[in-house]
């Protein structure tokens, strides 16, 4: 799990640090809010913690610019020294999920962060997954588009794998070739259109089989549920003739 924490007292951060990573977690750690929004906006994290008193601004106003830029409800835990009920009420309003008092317990955190994870995504730890007519087996890395098999890459495998667990979120071209490929940089992000220009084919991804994958101008791709759009989007032309 990808974890981006925000907390401007350096040997905390590390202490907090050290302890996600010997759960087998990633964990980026950021002192100031302009940073720390800069790094959630343009790379992929699974969950975020913040701290409320940093330099810049507050954490709930971070927590405000995060709700309002990501479009998927990222899981997010406050960790600081304010514990008042009022502080609390402030924060859970903002958007944010939990919110503990330092000094947190490390298996307390850890348990919380593991019980937010699973609420967000209840599909990661399974094998066999359902889309309306697309089924994936994770364990076989295999794909069915209406009961036929597809032929795919690995990395086409790894890719659609990505973009279903992710349906409804901006994926963007940085946060697809590192959660994908892997790679943060010296690879040209070319290599993403296409990749997903030829899924588009290869899967079947358009209206008549429920879903699109959406160009974003400028900044990636968004798999959109025909069904969760909406009516007003019945007549939305496939973003292929735009690839």
């Amino acid at each position: 799990m990808r974890i981006a924490l925000l907390e401007d007292q350096l040997e905390q951060a590390r202490n907090i640090e050290n302890l996600l990573r010997e759960r087998d977690h990633q964990c980026n750690s950021f002192q100031t809010g302009q940073s720390f929004l800069s790094a959630v906006t343009h790379r992929s994290y699974d969950l975020l913690i913040l701290d409320w008193q940093i330099p810049d601004m507050t954490g709930i106003d971070v927590l405000k610019h995060v709700r309002a830029q990501l479009n998927w409800p990222i899981p997010v835990v406050f960790l600081t020294q304010r514990d008042s009920e009022q502080d609390i009420v402030q924060a859970l309003d903002a958007g944010a999920d939990d919110y503990l008092a330092k000094p947190a317990r490390p298996a307390e955190l850890m348990a919380r962060i593991n019980a937010l994870v699973r609420r967000s995504n209840p599909e990661v730890d399974r094998e066999a997954l359902e889309y309306g007519p697309f089924r994936i087996d994770t364990k076989a890395r295999t794909i069915h588009l209406h009961n036929e098999p597809l032929t795919l890459t690995d990395k086409d495998f790894d890719l659609t794998l990505f973009l279903f667990q992710n349906k409804g979120r901006l994926l963007t071209r940085e946060m697809l070739l590192e959660r994908v490929w892997g790679v943060t940089r010296d690879i040209n992000t070319r290599t993403v259109d296409t990749h997903m220009s030829r899924l588009r084919r290869r899967l079947g991804i358009k209206p008549e089989n429920g879903y699109r994958i959406k160009t974003i101008y400028q900044r990636g791709y968004r798999l959109e549920s025909m069904d969760e759009l909406g009516a007003e989007t019945e007549n939305a032309v496939d973003d292929e003739s735009l690839s």
